[in-house]
């Protein structure tokens, strides 16, 4: 579009234009404000899921007979003081783990209600789009001679990335494993979808050694895992522990600790006047930048002058240099951007690790090994971190999150998302965690203690319709429960609420003896539940009641006398708000006459 062109007034014409529809405006519309000067440009590609979006809500329905519960319980006779007693003992120590069975656009949408700005880590191996089918769009795998085969990849990734952006934190950051196939326009959808000054690096991953002499230019021994940050002023990534140290540590201070010298000088691109300056040593001499290139300034301090002059005790002068004295590290080094060696594991390293817990070779192309994704979990996360990994596959990221809380102490909780396409959550995800939680025998034979300090609960997506109907919105509330026990990480149901028995078709109760969730699905027991509340000791917590509303209103007017007590919620409107950010738009009705 030529610059003489007036985009507003091009608009303005098109809303006035006879014999479009509303779609179809907004369709033009939104290609005009689009247009850019520098960036990636796609045709954008509907997909079945995004058009079933259009008229239903998704909803994430819990498998009760697939939960994994790895902590031996005692048997009780009093089955409910029993289950509030574990329940108390367990949910701070044992993190619950969510595998959602489903199409990820789907699960994505629903987390964005439980979810939105709460997960820390983000790891995912998405299709690489090589054309030999590893991509299925629609149903249908997407070849190398598909003339929208990079479109269709484009379209597919950023309706993803876009609502994974709404789910990170602020502190967070996202992984994203791929190969040259689609690297160079990933990077750049990436800086669109969470912004250019948000890359943190683009990681090199040897994942193959040795073969490859049939190779026709290259052997090519790498992939590319690209990291961002949802704010990068906020992220602060962990040194890694194992990293091999090249530096000499060949001093010891009178602490006994060990350092070794760092001139104080440096080459830079260009050259810096402030940083270039003299210092007088101890010795009285005049210290200055020793340029290689005396007519073309480009070294300088370190340090600036107020630097130098805060922190002068610290300077080692050896005349003519000065010198930093740059401690050993007792708890690792900075990461590296190149990720080459044999801890790191190989493509192989990952079928290895699978089939030893399943027992089956060649039941998942190409895992990544437990070694990679344990190092970038550790890296990035702290002992209470959300991890998600909404392009599960075989699991790792979840085996991965185990082992890592298993040998730090950890409590991460970790959220796989995979279809079941070929049985693969059920046969392969599902049972692998379910194994590593439960304990094993690898196909030799060798016995495996499970890592019992875990629970894995299975879910679903389901649907409900978007018209808001009173029928379809109480059937809303009631559907969501499960989803409303993942938001508050709360899953003990109780059968009593104080001293009312809980009738499951009026309400919900569920509570840990610390944290309390009440989901009313009829109103009209309001007055019932204010007597009841009054008379409950919550331990100096707060009740959290989710509500059936027909609007905002969560009747808080009723339960006024226990309002210090309470906290409360309407629902449907909180998860209507949820989704409204992210679903695409409803169909247009046909007009009857």
């Amino acid at each position: 579009m030529s610059s003489g062109v007036n985009t507003s007034e091009l608009i303005a014409k098109i809303q006035q234009l006879a014999g479009l529809s509303d779609d179809e405006r907004s369709r033009l519309i939104g290609l005009l404000r689009s247009h850019k000067k520098y960036g990636l440009v796609w045709e954008d590609k509907p997909e079945d899921v995004e058009e079933r979006l259009r008229d239903e809500l998704p909803i994430l329905r819990e498998v009760k007979e697939r939960f994994v519960d790895g902590e031996e319980r005692s048997d009780s006779a009093d089955e409910e003081t029993h289950n509030i007693d574990c329940a108390r003992n367990l949910s701070a120590t044992t993190p619950n783990h969510i595998l959602i069975e489903g199409d990820n656009l789907e699960a994505l949408t629903a987390l964005t209600y439980t979810h939105e700005g709460k997960i820390d880590v983000i790891y995912i191996d998405p299709p690489y789009n090589t054309g030999n089918k590893d991509f299925v769009y629609n149903d249908s795998f997407v070849d190398s001679e598909d003339s929208y085969r990079h479109s269709k990849w484009l379209s597919f990734m950023n309706k993803r990335l876009k609502i994974a952006k709404r789910l990170l934190s602020d502190k967070g950051v996202i992984f994203i494993s791929i190969d040259d196939n689609e690297q160079a326009q990933l990077k750049l959808l990436c800086d669109e979808v969470f912004g250019s000054q948000n890359f943190v690096s683009n990681l090199i991953w040897k994942s193959k050694s040795g073969g490859a002499n049939d190779a026709s230019a290259f052997g090519v021994d790498h992939e590319y895992i690209l990291c961002y940050s949802k704010k990068k002023e906020l992220l602060i990534l962990n040194n890694d522990k194992q990293a091999t140290v090249t530096t000499s540590y060949n001093k010891i201070d009178s602490n006994g600790k060990r350092y070794a010298l760092d001139r104080l000088d440096k080459q830079s691109l260009g050259y810096q006047q402030s940083l270039d300056f003299p210092i007088i040593g101890p010795d009285g001499r005049e210290y200055i930048v020793e340029h290689k290139d005396p007519n073309n300034k480009k070294a300088r301090w370190r340090w600036g002058k107020e630097t130098v002059k805060e922190r002068y005790d610290e300077l080692v002068f050896i005349y003519p240099y000065v010198y930093t004295k740059n401690y050993e590290k007792e708890n690792g080094q900075k990461p590296r951007s190149i990720l080459f060696e044999e801890r790191f594991g190989r493509t192989r390293t990952g079928s290895t690790d699978l089939a030893s817990v399943i027992g089956r070779q060649s039941i998942f192309s190409y895992p990544k090994p437990i070694s990679l994704l344990k190092f970038l979990v550790e890296i990035s996360s702290s002992s209470f971190s959300l991890i998600l990994d909404f392009f599960a596959g075989s699991g790792t990221t979840l085996h991965a999150t185990m082992q890592l809380n298993a040998e730090d102490g950890g409590h991460r909780q970790c959220i796989l998302v995979t279809n079941n396409e070929n049985g693969i959550c059920e046969n392969v995800t599902y049972e692998r965690n379910k194994r590593v939680i439960e304990g094993y025998a690898t196909p030799k034979g060798q016995k495996v203690e499970g890592l019992r300090h875990n629970r894995l609960r299975y879910y679903k997506t389901d649907f409900i319709s978007r018209e808001r109907t009173q029928r379809n919105m109480r059937q809303l509330v009631w559907a969501a429960t499960d989803m409303l026990c993942i938001k508050e990480d709360l899953y003990a149901e109780q059968p009593m609420f104080g001293q009312r028995k809980v009738n499951p078709h009026l309400m919900r109760y569920f509570s840990d003896g610390q944290n309390h969730m009440l989901v009313v699905y009829r109103e009209d027991i309001v007055d019932e539940l204010v007597k009841e509340i009054a008379h409950i000791d919550f331990g100096g917590h707060r009740l959290k009641i989710y509500i059936f509303s027909p609007g905002r209103y969560a009747f808080d007017d009723d339960f006024y006398e226990v309002h210090d007590k309470v906290q409360l919620v309407a629902l449907p409107a909180a998860i209507y708000d949820a989704y409204q950010k992210v679903l695409p738009r409803r169909r247009e009705k046909p007009l009857t006459t």
